[in-house]
């Protein structure tokens, strides 16, 4: 039997999930009668999310859509980091919705300073954009997964390799 477990606290999301609910908003922004002649389109780049549209109540509806397909695609909306709407030619908006992928420094920081507060017997440590946590006890690691469910942090955390 293994003397100590572990598990990493990471944040990440399924891109071909993003790749199929970025079609689903295209089709239903093609469909939808108040946005079939805006000449709407979703871009997506390597890091993220360009739209280009008519104006910006047409750009709010067709946010509005991405999020909904990507809650249906269980994609958490805490990915997007919705930029500054910015003009563009032709009396048309653009907007860029960066993806958050990976736990910055300072997330990271409150992650391992959290633990090492309620959870004492568990060890927390930074491994580039991942935090990986061990203990002696598989009841501890439970306890810091229900710790960092149960606080709002900025951007989407997931549980793997749990062993």
């Amino acid at each position: 039997m293994a003397s100590s477990f572990s598990f990493d606290v990471v944040s990440d999301f399924d891109r071909q999930e993003l790749v199929n609910a970025l079609d689903q908003a295209r089709r239903e922004v093609i469909s939808r009668f108040d946005l079939k002649d805006t000449k709407t389109e979703i871009l997506l780049e390597d890091e993220a999310i360009r739209i280009n549209t008519a104006s910006e109540f047409t750009l709010q509806a067709v946010v509005d859509i991405l999020q909904s397909k990507a809650i249906k695609r269980n994609l958490s909306l805490k990915i997007f980091d919705y930029q500054e709407v910015q003009p563009s030619s032709g009396d048309r908006v653009v907007q860029a919705i960066n993806l958050k992928k990976g736990i910055d420094q300072e997330q990271a920081k409150k992650i391992t300073k959290l633990i090492r507060d309620q959870v004492p017997k568990a060890q927390a440590a930074i491994q580039g954009d991942a935090v990986r946590i061990t203990s002696k006890s598989k009841d501890e690691l439970q306890t810091v997964i229900q710790l960092l469910k149960a606080q709002d942090f900025p951007l989407a955390l997931q549980f793997t390799n749990y062993r």
